[in-house]
């Protein structure tokens, strides 16, 4: 698919104005059949014509054949992929893939008024003043590749080819109502919805809660870190990969024009980031300066970047304190048949570990707990002499577990989050607190390996 991108890239890529590559957008105007594009209050002619010449037919074979092979999918495909909730979905990018579609069928007139209509309503949407300048010199002689435009910073062109790139395969692969993100088991009763983050894609999915099961609302495309993913100390310009919750909303009003409209904190180093060694601060979701549509894929210092119109739709989904977010590398999808069978496995082990502590056979919860636990600051042995000896005081225990969360961790462990309001009874103590724990696979068994208040 991503080849097939870049192949449509090539063909219907078009050459860029180097004024679109600075801060503010650039005024765009055709005269006599020329493309004109201000830089620094100087005019430049990118083309000279003393007719409106039609577009070169070695051009437009390329692009059709380019977005065929791009578009191509089986009416299966077709009709498995995700309806777009009203309102939700991105209209830059509805819009730009239009004007594509448009070139593909060879329809120029039209494309340019629809990219006109794009830039009208996003003066600052980059990549669309690109395929402007581009359609525009199609007309005066065939275009090998995006950007062609001379004296054009390579660093700037290549940046808007790869936003193009993904932002068409992030719009056109939208994946299936018929596969889930595996990380995300359980969403509580309280958690309305879930983000899951593909950093490889620059794609951010949006999931509503659906009796626990994820239900996709809608994606946007994002910008992560320069230096990619795997965060792991402060300065390294990465975005982290993990399980993450919103815990609070920075409004524009409080924060430089580099974040936007807003800014959602997440709370990375979470208690496995700092267990690894991990450390940082900062990481947020937030949107572009005022001057800015969109950045590049990799542009942050580390944090998930949208446009401020994604951002302010997304805003209106997210409860602090309560909504994950999930960052990976690449999402990893599975069935609802793959990922009911994966949850119910998990949730049988939580459930062996409630009942296993009701029973008061210590020995046996034990079982449940991994010999390189940490249980609130203490190791398996000092968790586990204590645990023989307050239960040996015990006529009774009766358990329950409320509003269960779980999530499977994206990164290289094999690592379950799991978060529950803890309703403890005894013969001699009751209380009720909400508990976090990690639980990882050792063989073929889940084990605990970090349990605390959350």
């Amino acid at each position: 698919m991503a080849r097939n991108i870049r192949r449509l890239i090539a063909c219907c890529s078009i050459a860029v104005f180097a004024s679109l590559l600075t801060t503010t957008a650039s005024a765009v105007t055709q005269k006599n059949g020329a493309a004109i594009h201000a830089k620094g209050g100087k005019a430049v002619k990118a083309a000279k014509a003393s007719k409106k010449p039609k577009h070169s037919r070695a051009t437009s074979t390329a692009i059709v054949a380019g977005l065929a092979a791009t578009t191509a999918v089986s009416a299966t495909a077709q009709s498995s992929r995700a309806p777009s909730a009203p309102g939700t979905r991105d209209t830059a990018e509805s819009m730009l893939n239009e004007v594509l579609e448009e070139i593909g069928r060879q329809r120029f007139d039209a494309a340019l008024q629809g990219i006109d209509n794009l830039i009208r309503i996003h003066p600052n949407f980059r990549l669309a003043h690109l395929i402007k300048g581009d359609l525009l010199l199609a007309r005066t002689r065939p275009l090998g590749e995006m950007g062609a435009a001379p004296k054009a910073p390579a660093d700037r062109i290549d940046d808007l080819r790869e936003e193009a790139i993904a932002r068409l395969r992030g719009y056109r692969d939208r994946p299936s109502p018929a596969m889930v993100p595996r990380y995300v088991m359980q969403l509580s009763a309280e958690q309305q919805f879930a983000i899951v983050v593909d950093t490889t894609r620059s794609r951010l999915y949006l999931y509503s809660n659906d009796n626990g099961r994820p239900q996709l609302v809608s994606d946007f495309y994002i910008s992560s870190g320069k230096n990619g993913s795997q965060k792991m100390r402060e300065g390294d310009l990465r975005t982290p990969i993990g399980v993450y919750h919103v815990t609070s909303s920075l409004s524009a009003k409080k924060l430089p024009d580099l974040y936007g409209s807003g800014a959602f904190p997440i709370n990375y180093p979470n208690t496995w980031d700092r267990r690894m060694g991990r450390n940082g601060h900062g990481i947020w979701l937030h949107g572009t300066p005022s001057d800015t549509f969109s950045r590049p894929p990799r542009a942050s210092d580390g944090c998930v970047v949208l446009s401020n119109d994604d951002l302010d739709r997304l805003s209106k989904y997210l409860q602090i304190g309560l909504t994950p977010v999930i960052i990976s590398e690449q999402v990893e999808w599975v069935s609802a048949d793959g990922w009911a069978s994966e949850r119910q496995s998990f949730l049988n082990a939580l459930e062996q570990w409630r009942t296993d502590w009701e029973s008061r056979d210590t020995e046996r919860y034990l079982q449940n707990y991994s010999r390189k636990v940490d249980v609130m600051g203490q190791d398996f042995d000092t968790f586990a002499r204590g645990k023989r000896q307050v239960n040996s005081s015990k006529e009774w225990i009766k358990l329950k577990i409320n509003n269960v969360s779980a999530f499977r961790n994206p990164g290289r462990e094999d690592l379950v989050t799991v978060t529950f309001e803890q309703d403890y009874r005894s013969s001699n103590l009751s209380n009720v607190m909400k508990k976090r724990q990690y639980w990882s696979r050792e063989g073929n068994r889940w084990r605990i390996v970090y349990e605390g208040a959350a």
